[in-house]
């Protein structure tokens, strides 16, 4: 069985679908809405810059090499400075998930579309969607928004698969949106590698030489029947010593972190298919339903029917 770690096992759930906006050339003054309301939506700057205007009234300026991640899903824009939204301007706004959107490689809301050798601002959106739950846990993970600014030789291959999907050949949206997903990855494990301390302890745990082994281990089957000591077996130290340094680099117990992740992907399970209760006990590593529900009910205060009724609604 390969393994899957905790950032890819959370972004399974979410990918960018016919959501580019491709070779956005913008002359200021200028505003673009954001009203998707995507749980993710990231913006790369190949050309010019402006500001980020998040509605908490957080402002994040972003130029050249920045590609920004910003978390959903409200409403935010894109300004080529701040003032401009209190004058006259070009306004612009991107919807690709409303109904009868087409927000693909071409033409947008009278966006200019190609190379302008100027200067003037050029973009690359990704608004990505969701499909269940699984990704909720990531969003906790992020800030507001959040910025890394990558090579100028990626700013240039990010454009020039741009312009081959703005020519809507054969592929080129599928090309589009794979890129996206993996510019996405690329951008959400700099920042984390960046974030040290401030890192979800999932990501930080992983890199642990001690506790790395055990963590993959346990992601790799996390229904089985782990215990402390089993974990400290799969790191090659004590049990006193992987506790220690569980709790020292984790934020909390081995069996509370376990307990944490199988409790978020029962979540996930209840509120994203139709299995039955026992059947989800099992995959998440409960012998019987009623030990599961007594654990659910106790962590997360509804029964696993009353969070699975909550979630439809």
């Amino acid at each position: 069985m390969s393994f899957m770690d905790p950032l890819s096992s959370l972004l399974s759930g979410i990918r960018a679908e016919g959501s580019v906006v491709s070779h956005a050339v913008l002359t200021a003054p200028w505003t673009v809405r954001f009203a998707d309301g995507a749980p993710l939506t990231m913006v790369s700057v190949l050309r010019g810059g402006g500001t980020l205007l998040l509605p908490d009234g957080t402002e994040r300026a972003v130029g050249v090499g920045d590609t920004a991640v910003v978390r959903g899903p409200a409403p935010f824009c894109l300004a080529d400075r701040p003032g401009t939204v209190h004058g006259p301007h070009a306004e612009y706004e991107i919807a690709c998930f409303t109904p009868d959107a087409e927000c693909t490689a071409q033409e947008l809301g009278g966006i200019r579309w190609g190379t302008d050798p100027d200067g003037a601002t050029a973009l690359i959106v990704g608004a990505y969607r969701a499909s269940g739950h699984r990704h909720e846990r990531l969003l906790r993970a992020l800030p507001p928004v959040l910025v890394i600014n990558e090579e100028v030789e990626v700013c240039t291959w990010l454009e020039t698969a741009a312009a081959d999907a703005a020519q809507r050949s054969a592929g080129s949206q599928a090309l589009m949106d794979r890129l996206l997903d993996w510019a996405l990855v690329c951008t959400l494990r700099n920042w984390f590698d960046q974030a040290g301390a401030a890192a979800p302890s999932w990501y930080r745990g992983l890199a642990d030489p001690v506790l790395g082994p055990a963590l993959q281990a346990f992601h790799d089957r996390p229904a089985a029947p782990w215990t402390v000591a089993s974990l400290a077996t799969r790191a090659g130290v004590s049990r006193a010593l992987f506790a220690k340094r569980f709790t020292q680099v984790m934020d909390r117990p081995p069996l509370a972190y376990l307990t944490e992740c199988r409790m978020a992907d029962a979540e996930a399970l209840l509120a994203d298919t139709d299995l039955g209760i026992a059947e989800i006990a099992k995959s998440v590593g409960y012998a019987d339903a009623f030990g599961f529900s007594a654990a659910f009910k106790r962590h997360r205060g509804l029964s696993p029917s009353g969070f699975r009724a909550a979630a439809a609604a």
